[in-house]
């Protein structure tokens, strides 16, 4: 459909200063060639358009090689002009098909600007930056998977430019001066890069399916927002499962078979201190949530009061720690200037991530855990342990060590 090779429009696109800084980047002008079915469609669907632009063609061209006032070679010269080359042009280019470019028709779009840069302060919290950062990395890791696209081209001023393969090295090294667009037949996905600014990116994914990819890229993944500080990383646990007691191992095979049968999930777990409750959130992710798909969510009082489950993620968990400071009893004065509790109501509810759903999209699949802890059950919101709400409560009370 489009040619490697051949130096039509090599000479032209020399002389602009942007274009031989793409050829000068191993760019190489992206030419257009005869497509058969193509044509057969054009002059079937559009025949009378066709044959309009053919015979103005023809007849421009039989003006220029047909001046009586000029000599012949003059004439010949004059086939060579600009105004000339740039009517064969234009038939050529409605002739032959377009550079492939992104359908923007397909459901899953997945974008993210790279690099993330966001300024953290005590005026601040870093929720968006983290869940910023999340997406850049999904997005990356993704790409990483797809490996060497089939097709890398650029569109800039109006001029095409095709990138060869086999000399792909990596994103970040690949110049661009405009649109970028590659495409892997494989997986049938589209990657579209935009510049802007001083070096920083926009990437968009566009595929009728992202999920397997997504749900590869974020294995093991977790996000933790304590205080003012962020990360995302891998999911450790220090303690297995079966170093528990009986009863907190019999307790979490239920938790693993609600988790199997469930689209949404919520338990609670309670006792004093050196109980274990932490530990056990951190085992159960680990050995049942991890290899299930799921990315782990650690957040704090006010990532709980700011948080959205990402809608491109088919598996979210949520461990909250010391529910009892977060969910407060909202007829306590200490609750009355808070809106936590709501909020955490509103997402074991469901409320907040599927009020509205795209059709057909990651979001009607979605799976959604909660894990909370807490020292005691008494200061929290009665509507929190309202049947419906937490699917399974237990008490911890082995000192676990």
């Amino acid at each position: 459909m489009f040619s490697a090779f051949g130096n039509n429009d090599d000479n032209s696109a020399k002389n602009n200063p942007q274009n031989r800084g793409l050829l000068g980047a191993g760019w190489r002008p992206l030419n257009r060639e005869i497509n058969w079915e193509y044509l057969f469609h054009l002059a079937t669907n559009d025949t009378w358009e066709l044959s309009h632009k053919a015979l103005d063609l023809i007849s421009n061209l039989g003006d220029a090689l047909g001046r009586n006032q000029y000599s012949w070679w003059a004439n010949i010269l004059h086939v060579f002009s600009d105004d000339t080359r740039y009517r064969i042009d234009e038939f050529w280019n409605f002739i032959t098909p377009e550079p492939p470019i992104p359908d923007y028709r397909y459901r899953d779009v997945l974008c993210t600007e790279t690099p993330i840069v966001q300024l953290v302060s005590r005026d601040s919290i870093p929720i968006d930056y983290v869940l910023n950062k999340l997406r850049e990395i999904t997005v990356l890791k993704v790409l990483e998977l797809l490996g060497r696209p089939d097709l890398i081209t650029q569109s800039c001023l109006e001029r095409h430019f095709y990138y060869p393969v086999e000399r792909f090295v990596s994103w970040n090294r690949l110049e661009t001066l405009g649109t970028v667009y590659a495409y892997w037949s494989k997986y049938q996905v589209w990657l579209q890069i935009e510049t802007y600014e001083k070096g920083r990116r926009w990437y968009s994914l566009i595929s009728q399916d992202l999920a397997p990819l997504i749900n590869k890229a974020t294995y093991n993944m977790a996000v933790i927002l304590s205080g003012y500080k962020c990360r995302v990383g891998q999911v450790n646990s220090q303690y297995p499962i079966r170093s528990f007691p009986d009863d907190i191992q019999s307790f979490t095979d239920k938790v693993q078979q609600a988790i199997l049968d469930q689209n949404q999930l919520a338990v609670l777990v309670h006792g004093e201190p050196g109980t274990g409750k932490t530990a056990w959130t951190q085992a159960v992710a680990k050995e049942i949530l991890v290899p299930l798909g799921f990315v782990l969510f650690i957040l704090d009082h006010d990532g709980v009061q700011n948080f959205v489950p990402p809608t491109y993620l088919q598996r979210v968990c949520i461990i909250i720690n010391e529910a009892d400071n977060l969910a407060q009893n909202r007829a306590s004065e200490a609750a009355q200037y808070s809106n936590k509790t709501e909020h955490i109501l509103s997402l074991l509810d469901g409320t907040v991530y599927q009020s509205v759903i795209e059709e057909g999209g990651i979001q009607e699949q979605q799976k959604f855990v909660v894990l909370m802890t807490c020292n005691t059950t008494e200061r929290l919101d009665p509507a929190v342990l309202r049947k419906g709400r937490v699917d399974f409560i237990c008490e911890f009370n082995h000192k676990f060590v």
